[in-house]
C-alpha cells in the first residue's frame, strides 16, 4: 500500500522561527521591548506577539490574559494583534500550534535515522514523554481550549482544523517509519494518529491531576506500549508433530 512521504518539516500550524514558544516563568516585559517598535517586518511581528502570548497564557491564563497587555509586552499597540490574528482565540490556537510544530519536528529528528519500528518507538515514546511532563503548560492551555470550543462555534472553527493538521502529520509520519522498517500496521496510519493524539491528549491530563504518578517513565511506558500494539507480530510457523515425518 503506498502512502503520502512523510512531510520534511512540521506541519507549519504557527510563525516560521518561533519553533517552541515556550512557557518559562519570568516577566513578558523582560523577553521584548516595551513600546511600540517602528517598521517591524511582518513575520518578526506574529513571531514576537506568540512569545508574549504564550507567556501570558501560561502565567494568567486565557481568560485573564489581556490583548492590550500582550501586544505591550511583544512592543506593539493592540492593533498589531488584529492585523494578524482574527482576535484572542485565534492568537491561543497559533500559540498551541506553533508548539505542536516543535514537538513533531523533535520527533522525527529523532526517528529519522531508526533502523527499525521497535527503535522508533523508544525514541518517539521518549522525546513526547519528554514534552508532555515538562510542558504542562501547553498541556493545560489545549485543555482550556477544546473545553471552550465544545461550548462555542468559533473557538471550534479555529481548534477543528488545527488538530486534523496535527493527526494528518502524525499518520503521515507514522506510515513512513513503518514504511521504511517494514513493520505492517493492524489499522490504517490515520486511525494510528488518531488513537495517538488521543493517547498523548489523555496523558497529559491525567499528569495534570495526578503529577506524583504519572511521571516521565509512566508515560514513556505508556506511549511505547500503544505504539508497539499497533504493529502487527509477525506470524511464527505452526510447531511440528513429531510423530509426523517431515516428508509425509
Amino acid at each position: 500500500m503506498q502512502h503520502s512521504a512523510m512531510p520534511e518539516t512540521a506541519p507549519r500550524h504557527g510563525t516560521p522561527g518561533i519553533e517552541n514558544p515556550g512557557y518559562p516563568p519570568g516577566d513578558t516585559t523582560s523577553r521584548a521591548p516595551a513600546g511600540p517598535v517602528p517598521r517591524v517586518p511582518r513575520e518578526e511581528v506574529r513571531r514576537r506577539l506568540l512569545m508574549a502570548a504564550a507567556q501570558s497564557f501560561a502565567e494568567r491564563g486565557y481568560e485573564d490574559s489581556r490583548l492590550e497587555d500582550i501586544a505591550y509586552a511583544a512592543g506593539f499597540t493592540k492593533g498589531a494583534v488584529y492585523s494578524n490574528f482574527a482576535g484572542k482565540a485565534e492568537l491561543l490556537g497559533a500559540v498551541l500550534g506553533a508548539g505542536a510544530d516543535s514537538e513533531f519536528t523533535l520527533v522525527m529528528d529523532g526517528v529519522r535515522d531508526a533502523e527499525s519500528f521497535p527503535e522508533a518507538v523508544g525514541v518517539a515514546a521518549a522525546a513526547v514523554a519528554g514534552r508532555i511532563v515538562g510542558d504542562a503548560q501547553r498541556g493545560l492551555l489545549a485543555l482550556e481550549f477544546a473545553a471552550r470550543a465544545a461550548r462555542d462555534e468559533k473557538t471550534r472553527e479555529i481548534l477543528t482544523p488545527l488538530r486534523r493538521l496535527q493527526r494528518a502529520a502524525a499518520g503521515c509520519s507514522v506510515a513512513q517509519v513503518a514504511e521504511r522498517t517494514g513493520a505492517d500496521l493492524v489499522v490504517s496510519p490515520d486511525v494510528a494518529a488518531l488513537i495517538l493524539h488521543c493517547l498523548c491528549n489523555g496523558l497529559a491530563n491525567e499528569r495534570m491531576a495526578d503529577p506524583e504518578a504519572i511521571d516521565t517513565a509512566t508515560v514513556e511506558q505508556a506511549l511505547a506500549a500503544v505504539l508497539t500494539a499497533l504493529v502487527a507480530r509477525p506470524r511464527h510457523p505452526a510447531p511440528t508433530d513429531p510423530e509426523t515425518p517431515r516428508n509425509a
